[in-house]
């Protein structure tokens, strides 16, 4: 059973997304989004646990490798979605299809170098690193909304969120860059 801990881990992420959306829509403002933004952040605590365990426990598979950034991918995604619906900002709006565009472009470019063998050529680099660094804390702030105190937890995750969009882009161009070498 602790060998598929890792896996299971990664499912609960998959798992916690209609519920980060129910909550978000059925509580009253603002619990809602303070109540999303924990479940965003329990979801990020279930990425670090199931890489640190499949990695402490040697139980790394194929099938974990493929669905741990299915899972990561999803729940940014439906996320974006809330924070979207809740803002009027169009620059929110615009990274929200950056980012999540990006995915989707990359996860077909990662497919088609494996196909071509590749796949070493597009691995995480340092800025991808910081991009999503960026991106998760701005989410979190984004569905928190709330001040605490002087700090105005929705501005600060806007910023974040076009730093987040900027890296993408970065990225994403040195993705392509690495591709076309071996186009």
């Amino acid at each position: 059973m602790l060998r598929k801990l890792p896996t299971w881990l990664t499912w609960s992420r998959i798992a916690l997304i209609p519920l980060m959306v129910v909550l978000f829509y059925a509580l009253p403002t603002p619990w809602g989004g303070i109540i999303a933004a924990l479940i965003f952040a329990l979801a990020g605590l279930t990425d670090w646990l199931d890489g640190y365990l499949a990695r402490r426990l040697e139980v790394t598979s194929p099938f974990g490798a493929f669905l741990d950034p299915v899972a990561d991918k999803l729940i940014v995604a439906a996320a974006l979605v809330l924070v979207v619906d809740t803002s009027t900002a169009l620059g929110i709006s615009i990274a929200a299809i950056v980012i999540i565009g990006r995915e989707i472009a990359i996860s077909a470019l990662r497919e088609w170098m494996a196909e071509v063998g590749k796949r070493a050529r597009v691995a995480v680099s340092s800025v991808g690193k910081v991009k999503t660094s960026a991106q998760m804390v701005s989410i979190f702030l984004l569905l928190w909304a709330v001040p605490l105190g002087p700090l105005p937890v929705f501005l600060i995750g806007e910023w974040l969120l076009y730093l987040a969009a900027v890296l993408t882009l970065v990225s994403m161009v040195q993705y392509m860059l690495a591709a076309l070498r071996v186009a």
